[in-house]
């Protein structure tokens, strides 16, 4: 079985606050410190753990970025994936997440999958859109919100978490499945990974090389934009409804008022 796992490089959220450039609207990246985003390490995870349950597989770990996306990619390699793939290249700067699930299937299409596992959202643009539109562009299914994932013959099966519990979902195979934040613990390289990432396949993939055209994704190609950035505004100070026996009749006239009665 060949798994894809997609990941992302983005600002070290325990040290750094994120921040909007007021030019161009995007988030600023340099100067700060750049990790693989702490939830898809719990995501490769899971699809390591997969892998080594259902034997005779293969586990790639795939991004799409600048250059330094290498560096979060090496880590995937040190922490268990097999190889490693890059989507590279200028014109994608700007892409929204539209653009990036077009990019990341194509990728994926060139290779073909029998599974692609994603994080539920990044922790630094928190859309939650580019796993959906991985399994639209590949006319897949997908699966969300898996704390609990087991391969039966052709079919996917998972532990879907719900407010109270989980439910029971499959589909058939290939499909796209996102990982609940916190269900899988990190898996943290070891010395002996972090050498042996050094001697694994790594490739780097351009437009081009996806037969993907410029005006297809980066500012070009969005779809979403960034209109404006303004400060949040100030939480207004909640009323206090002291009991001095006309208080039922003060919460009824303010449930009244704004239209909740």
């Amino acid at each position: 079985m060949k798994i894809f796992v997609c990941i992302k490089q983005v600002p070290d959220p325990n040290t750094t606050v994120s921040k909007l450039d007021p030019n161009t609207r995007r988030l600023m990246r340099s100067g700060v410190s750049l990790v693989l985003d702490p939830g898809d390490e719990s995501t490769i995870s899971a699809a390591i753990k997969l892998r080594d349950t259902l034997g005779n597989s293969e586990l790639v770990a795939l991004s799409m970025g600048p250059t330094s996306a290498q560096e979060a990619l090496r880590r995937c390699l040190a922490m268990g994936a097999d190889r490693a793939i890059l989507v590279t290249d200028p014109a994608l700067a700007g892409s929204d997440a539209i653009a990036t699930a077009r990019v990341l299937a194509a990728a994926i299409q060139k290779e073909g999958a029998d599974l692609i596992f994603c994080s539920t959202e990044s922790t630094d643009g928190y859309t939650g859109m580019v796993p959906g539109g991985i399994a639209e562009f590949l006319g897949l299914p997908q699966l969300t919100f898996a704390r609990d994932i087991t391969i039966e013959g052709s079919k996917a099966i998972i532990k879907r978490v719900i407010p109270t519990g989980y439910k029971v979902v499959e589909c058939p195979l290939p499909a796209v499945v996102t990982i609940a934040s916190g269900s899988y613990e990190a898996i943290y390289p070891t010395m002996k990974g972090i050498m042996g990432a050094r001697k694994k396949p790594f490739s780097q993939l351009s437009l081009s090389d996806l037969g993907i055209e410029t005006g297809q994704v980066g500012e070009a190609g969005a779809r979403e934009q960034i209109l404006a950035i303004g400060q949040a505004e100030a939480r207004a100070a909640g009323q206090v409804v002291k009991d001095d026996g006309n208080a039922a009749q003060n919460i009824a006239d303010f449930l009244q008022r704004y239209q909740l009665l």
